[in-house]
Parts: structure tokens; sequence; C-alpha cells
């Protein structure tokens, strides 16, 4: 056991300002340190080792400890640490990635606008999508419509086009112009109709919506192939191809928000590609270096940047870090490793389908309603009695308890509500596989021992 833990729990108290944190709370039990980590898992600093199923959060693709990308960083650090991108001005890496999604994302697209996360990435696709528009003689058009439960970012504009209620109360959001539909979760929503004909109900939100704000000020429809931050809600298999029938039917622009999905995550390079969507713009961020360094941007289609380019004059907007060297740098052997390995068609045809299988035996558990799997991110609700569809008060915190005991028991799995959701790093084995559904039984057996003593539960 790491000596030091009292004390830098207390200087993290004092001055690390936590995102997405109760501060008061955190004080009183003090953080988890974490100190190393290797594969799929993580060692806290009393020498826990812990298996990470989310990887991270959602990003560690090629796992912890590659020593390829700490390599390209350290080289590129020394030839050129840094410069930016502004006054006609660029770098060898940032070319050289830039080409390289392009031709990972598909002949519809043709440039790539960097970042350095997610939100940022999205705050770019408000202003391109409304420039878009007004250089084509149509500044109306400004509206962008999002779901309910997605997430975005953090961001004022990005926590605007998320839906979640919580965010949008602090701060005053969303920003103007930005509205919400309804998301499509089949389970939690209508889990007694035929999932095909749901999937096209919920697309004909998106349709309702148009016309109710009116489809000649409506910019842009942005969302997530599967939404992650939101419980892994993976949508109808209809769902998309209608999303896409009624952009088109519009003339509106389509984001798709790849950035939990992107760079194999669901056993495609792209998950729109795997749900039959066809955007004009797609985010992407966390996996394209593993996380290992701070990258995010937007592979731009070209119906977009033939307007923005021909005609649109300058884009006044940028970042300090966009097109980063050293991040290009580690991003392009991030994605030599997924290519040498194998590993998008590996979770598309052997570890995908395995998690499947053995999230599908969780039916089998008294507390687990609708488990499903979508490449390697999967999710079930703890439900009160799943066969007749009831789940608990809000006020029991089912989630958080399970959430505690996978701490306790050696596992990093996340708790949306009482969604139990992971993602797991690219690089797992089916035997790791098996060594985590292990740990996830043992940990709702231990959240069902709780419930029942509680008295949330009949014995």
């Amino acid at each position: 056991m790491n000596g030091n833990t009292s004390k830098i729990q207390a200087v993290d108290s004092a001055h690390y300002f936590h995102p997405f944190t109760d501060h008061q709370a955190l004080a009183a039990k003090g953080s988890r340190i974490i100190e190393k980590a290797d594969g799929i898992y993580i060692w806290d600093s009393k020498g826990e080792k812990i298996l990470d199923a989310m990887s991270g959060l959602w990003c560690v693709n090629v796992g912890y400890g590659r020593q390829e990308l700490v390599d390209a960083a350290a080289k590129q650090m020394q030839v050129l640490p840094y410069y930016n991108s502004f006054f006609s001005t660029t770098n060898v890496p940032a070319v050289k990635l830039a080409e390289r999604i392009v031709k990972l994302a598909g002949d519809n697209f043709s440039h790539v606008f960097f970042s350095s996360s997610g939100s940022e990435s999205n705050d770019t696709n408000i202003r391109m999508v409304r420039h878009y528009w007004a250089t084509l003689g149509h500044p109306e058009r400004k509206i962008i419509i999002s779901r309910k439960n997605a997430y975005h970012g953090s961001t004022m504009a990005g926590a605007s086009l998320g839906g979640m209620s919580y965010m949008h109360e602090q701060g005053g959001l969303p920003i103007p112009d930005i509205v919400h539909i309804e998301q499509p979760y089949f389970y939690g929503l209508a889990h007694d109709k035929n999932k095909d004909a749901f999937g096209i109900e919920a697309a004909g939100w998106l349709e309702a919506k148009i016309l109710e704000v009116g489809a000649d000020k409506v910019a842009a429809f942005i969302g997530e192939p599967v939404q992650g931050a939101g419980g892994v809600i993976i949508p109808p298999r209809t769902y998309w191809p209608e999303i896409q029938r009624i952009c088109d039917k519009y003339g509106i622009l389509l984001i798709c928000d790849e950035v939990i999905c992107g760079f194999g995550r669901l056993g495609y390079w792209f998950g729109s590609e795997l749900m039959g969507a066809k955007p004009d713009l797609m985010t992407f961020a966390k996996g394209v270096t593993s996380g290992y360094i701070p990258l995010g941007g937007v592979v731009i289609g070209k119906r977009v940047a033939k307007v923005l380019i021909e005609q649109g004059g300058e884009f006044n907007h940028g970042y300090t870090y966009s097109g980063h060297p050293v991040a290009c740098a580690v991003a392009l052997a991030n994605i030599d490793i997924l290519e040498k390995e194998g590993l998008v068609d590996r979770v598309r045809n052997e570890t995908g389908p395995y998690l499947a299988q053995k999230f599908a035996e969780l039916a089998d558990h008294p507390l687990v309603g609708g488990a499903e799997t979508c490449g390697l991110v999967a999710g079930f609700a703890l439900m009160k009695d799943p066969q007749q569809h009831i789940g608990f008060d809000e006020s029991v915190g089912a989630g958080m308890r399970c959430r505690n005991h996978c701490f306790a028991n050696g596992l990093i799995m996340r708790a949306v509500g009482d969604r139990m959701i992971i993602a797991p790093p690219l690089v797992i084995t089916k035997a790791q596989i098996d060594d985590m559904m292990v740990l996830i039984r043992k940990c709702l057996d231990a959240t069902l021992e709780e419930l029942k003593t509680g008295g949330f539960l009949s014995n």
C-alpha cells in the first residue's frame, strides 16, 4: 500500500476540482488514486488490481501500456513539439492524419477539422452548419435537432446539444435554436411493441419536430449511432435508415457523433457505417488516440466542404491546439495498432459476438432486464421485476449500489441511473471477457443481497 494515499487525498480535496463531482461528498470519503495501468487493468494506490470495463471514459481502445504510442509522442516532441495551424501554416502529422481519417471514413468525406475533444468538436459542428447555411443564403436555418438523454459534451454548446436535463439546469441551457426529440430507447419506452416498428416510429419524431419548428429553419440533426453516456441505448435496426431518409427528404445536414462509437468500438471504423447512415459531418475524439493524449475533430463531408471552401470565405473559428503535431503523431501510431492487430475486425467477428452471447446469459439473473450489446458496448437495466418490467424507485439508487459493489470487487462498471454499462478496451480477449462476466455476476449477486436486506425486494 502506498503510504502517501491519505496525503494525496488531502491535497486532492484541497486543490483539485473534479468534473461531474459532488465535492463535499468526495472530501468525506477521499478520491480513488490510480497509479498505473497495463492492458485492460488499472491499479490503485492501495495495490488493488481493477478490470477497467469502461476503457477509462470509453477511450482506451488499444489498451494501456502501449509503448508504440509513448515512442510516437516522444519522437514527435523531439522534432516539433508544437506549432499552430493558423496563418496558412500546417505540420506533417496533421496532414497525414487528416488524409488517413478521410480514407477510413469513406468516399462521402474529404476534409478533417481538428480540435482537442469531442466537446470542442461539437461546438465546431454548430459553427460549421450555421456557416454552411448562411453561405448558401439561408441564415435562418439555425435550428439543430438533437435527442433527449444524448451526450455531446460539456461545453455550453456541447451540453446544449446533449439532452441531459440535469446539465441544462446549471447555466441556463440549452442555448437558443437547439431542440430535442425523444430517444429511441426500445426497452424503456416500448418493450411490449414490435422492435422494428418502434424504430420507424422513433425516427418519425424527427420529422414531426421538423414540421413543428419549420423545415426552412432546421440546419441539422445530430445523434450518436449508439447513445453512450445515456446508458448504451442501442436503436432498432430500422431507426437510422429512416433518420437518413427524413434528413434527405428535408435537405437537412446529418451529424453523427462518433466520439464513442468511432475507431472500432462497434466493430466498424465508424458506427454510422454499421447503422446505415451517411452523415455530412462526423464528430470524433477518444478512440482516435486511445485517450493517450487529447485529440478530437470533425470529419467533413464533400457536400459541406465544397460550399465552405469554394464560397464560404474565411471560417472564423479554431483552437490553439487544432492539429497539434504530437497528438496527431500519436493518433497515427494508434491507427497503426488498430490496423496491424486487426482489432476492428476482431470486435466485429470475434469478441463482439462473444460478449453478446455472454450478456444474453445475464437474462437469468433476477435483477437484469434488457441486456444487450453492440460491438464492445453493452448495458442492462436493474429491475425489481424484469418479467413484469417493474423498475426500482429512483430513491433506492440501485445503480449506485451496484457500482459500489463493482469498485469493491475489482471491476469498473458504470451506472447511468439504474442502467449498468460497459465498454472494455478493444484488446480484451475471450478469456478476459469470461473473467469480466464472473465479476459482473458477483457484483449483481451482492447488489441483490443488499436490496433484499434493505427491504427493497421480497426475500
